[in-house]
């Protein structure tokens, strides 16, 4: 058996707080676990003798391995999302022990050697993972008594996918009190959970001012303004469905997010000159919660990430279409808690569009729903959580 890897320690003052080393773990299958991790790693910046590092697993692997494992999820979601949904479903019901479970964990550990050479030679005092992924590579290690750094699992999403439940580790946190209850249902002990929330970045938690964010855009503030994300996925084509939209009655303004899209971006800027003072058409930004501050109303994808960013903002939703599985369960939370509406197409978005504008008053309560649901600060929480325990 070999002995335990060296734990680093850094040199301090007599009487100052101790250096600590935070190793963050995700992985680019989505975008949600990189920016989870990414949120964190801004917070650790907070603290005095904190050194934060982010790693994408992805980047450590062999290329085979990430195309199978990043690049296939991808494909699969967008291209056959009902084959995802089963696959979603059977594999959080299958038995942890099966062969099956046994041969898809070996796989990933051949594969991530060089992950294990990266963990060594920063020397982490604590590490929390955004994905399951190198949390199970992990807890092989710490069950051979090769590693003796504290791990943590961050979900991502308002649900519990049975691959999250990793035994061995320190802590884990949930997106709420219902993935809390379901992990202490799934055997974690209940002292090692934390309902935190999901990590965002600091912006969502203190965000800016709509008039002053509205006259960068040339939005009118006292006016109704709609948030278009992500490609319109699901609905049509972003270009179609603003169209579609500001067809309707009501004086209300439409801000699209078409990203790097760089063809529909000129054809909403095209289209842009026939609604003077009603669309707004945005490329890619690193700064989407300035658009969200102008934005009665986000009209989104369902993914652990977005949907907390929206909350933190207090923003109600319209979720189109979301993929079976995660974003379903992501979704259904929202609907339940009277924060979303949910679009399967692109005639149910425009008429729950409709609705809203002639119903103000709706649109208002889901706004309250939405605040009242918000964690804007649980990436701060998630880390003083480890650095407390790090200081016992």
């Amino acid at each position: 058996m070999r002995a335990p890897p060296p734990r680093r320690s850094s040199s301090h003052e007599p009487g100052a707080p101790m250096s600590k080393k935070i190793l963050l773990l995700s992985v680019s299958a989505g975008a949600g676990h990189v920016r989870a991790a990414e949120a964190l790693r801004r917070y650790a910046e907070e603290h005095d003798g904190v050194t934060a590092l982010h790693l994408d697993v992805m980047d450590y692997v062999p290329a085979s391995f990430r195309k199978i494992y990043a690049d296939f999820y991808i494909q699969l979601v967008n291209k056959h999302p009902q084959l995802w949904g089963w696959l979603y479903q059977a594999s959080s019901e299958a038995r942890p022990n099966s062969p099956l479970q046994k041969l898809r964990r070996a796989m990933e550990r051949l594969n991530t050697r060089a992950l294990h050479r990266a963990i060594e030679e920063f020397g982490p005092d604590a590490i929390i993972c955004t994905h399951f992924l190198p949390a199970e590579m992990l807890m092989h290690e710490i069950r051979r008594n090769r590693l003796d750094t504290p791990v943590w699992v961050q979900v991502t999403d308002f649900d519990l996918h049975r691959m999250w439940v990793i035994p061995h580790m320190t802590g884990y946190f949930a997106a709420n009190d219902e993935i809390a209850f379901r992990m202490q249902a799934s055997g974690i002990p209940e002292a090692s959970i934390h309902a935190t929330g999901i990590p965002i970045m600091p912006a969502f938690a203190a965000p800016p001012e709509r008039e002053a964010c509205a006259a960068e855009l040339g939005v009118d503030p006292q006016r109704p303004a709609f948030l278009l994300m992500g490609g319109g996925a699901g609905v049509g084509k972003l270009e179609q469905v603003a169209e579609r939209l500001l067809e309707l009655p009501g004086n209300f303004q439409l801000i699209v997010l078409a990203g790097k899209n760089a063809a529909a971006l000129a054809t909403l800027q095209s289209l842009a000159e026939r609604h003077a003072g009603r669309l707004f058409p945005q490329g890619f930004t690193d700064k989407v919660e300035r658009l969200m501050a102008c934005a009665d109303l986000v009209i989104t994808k369902p993914g652990g990430l977005t949907t907390s960013e929206c909350l933190a903002m207090g923003r109600p939703m319209i979720v189109n279409a979301p993929i079976p599985g995660q974003e379903e369960r992501n979704a259904d939370f929202l609907l339940e808690q009277g924060a979303a509406m949910k679009a399967i197409d692109e005639i149910a978005l425009a008429y729950r569009i409709r609705q809203l504008v002639a119903t103000p008053e709706r649109l208002q309560s889901m706004a309250q729903r939405a605040r009242a649901l918000g964690r804007p600060h649980a990436a701060r929480e998630v880390l003083g959580i480890v650095l407390s325990q790090l200081s016992r």
